[in-house]
């Protein structure tokens, strides 16, 4: 599976007899799939379908639907109230009755308010359900349409990742190789260290300074750290191999880059390698807020 950006825009237009719509689907990061829908009046039936299509092919990010309609033809019709239309005429034929004025015609009678009714048109069934079929045919297009561009960024944003895990691996190589960590720099440095212990404390016995002799060496030993960031980038490596919904996993992994590396400057003696440490978390932190754009 390809990597997939949590961020993208999409837009489906569509169309079924005098009805027009527009289908626009917005994506940004998110924790979680958070979907928000700002349908038209009378919509409201086809949301769980929508909301089923949708979590289908997204699975993180915030994403915001919105459909737009157009009527072509005529939406409200004129109804005759024939109640309303017989009362106005027996007033009329009264009126002409006793006045001698001549009848009322049939235009002033449909003036009078009540006589003609305007009411929504109501779709057939049997046509209403077609046009949300294809409704929702238009929605699963959009929403490609949507999986396509992240897929898109997601490839360029793989491209970034994977270059910054090979500069992790170089800093990694860098410390590994640096002459403080051969056998004679590590003898050298505890055998200074431990001459200050003796001139500082010279009540210390030889037990004690076995002691301070060990936790030194142990402290000067960066090799366990460095193992575990070798794992690291390879874990990184597969997960972006692998694809699909890893945005959370890389996030932990950059915990521990982070915590491997804090550790390594806090053990080292040696300015090189701290400056080591040190350019590896920046491009840890810049591999951390590309990963937080991946679903």
């Amino acid at each position: 599976m390809a990597l997939q950006s949590m961020t993208g825009f999409a837009r489906s237009q569509g169309s079924f007899g005098e009805t027009g719509w527009i289908w626009e689907l917005r994506s940004v990061n998110g924790k979680a799939l958070d979907m928000r829908f700002r349908l038209p009046a009378g919509m409201e039936a086809i949301e769980t379908q929508l909301r089923e299509l949708l979590s289908a092919r997204i699975q993180r990010g915030n994403v915001q639907v919105s459909l737009q309609l157009e009527e072509s033809g005529a939406s409200v019709l004129p109804v005759l109230n024939e109640e309303a239309l017989a009362a106005a005429a027996e007033i009329a034929r009264r009126v002409a009755e006793q006045t001698g004025l001549l009848p009322a015609s049939t235009d002033a009678l449909l003036a009078v308010r009540g006589v003609v009714e305007y009411r929504e048109a109501v779709p057939d069934p049997a046509e209403a359900e077609a046009r949300s079929e294809t409704l929702l045919q238009s929605f699963a297009a959009a929403v490609a349409a949507l999986e396509k561009a992240r897929l898109q960024e997601g490839a360029a944003i793989a491209g970034v990742l994977n270059g910054q895990i090979d500069e992790i691996e170089r800093f990694i190589h860098a410390v590994a190789r640096d002459p403080s960590r051969s056998a004679q720099g590590i003898r050298e440095r505890l055998a200074a260290q431990l001459a200050r212990l003796m001139e500082a404390g010279t009540g210390l016995d030889e037990q004690r300074l076995h002691q301070e002799a060990a936790l030194l060496a142990t402290r000067a030993d960066l090799q366990e750290e460095i193992d575990r960031l070798t794992a690291h980038i390879d874990s990184a490596r597969a997960l972006l191999a692998e694809g699909g919904a890893v945005g959370r996993k890389l996030d932990f992994l950059c915990q521990e880059f982070n915590r491997e590396c804090n550790t390594i400057c806090s053990k080292s003696n040696a300015v090189a390698v701290t400056g080591f440490g040190l350019e590896m978390k920046v491009v840890i932190d810049r591999f951390r807020e590309q990963v937080q754009n991946i679903q």
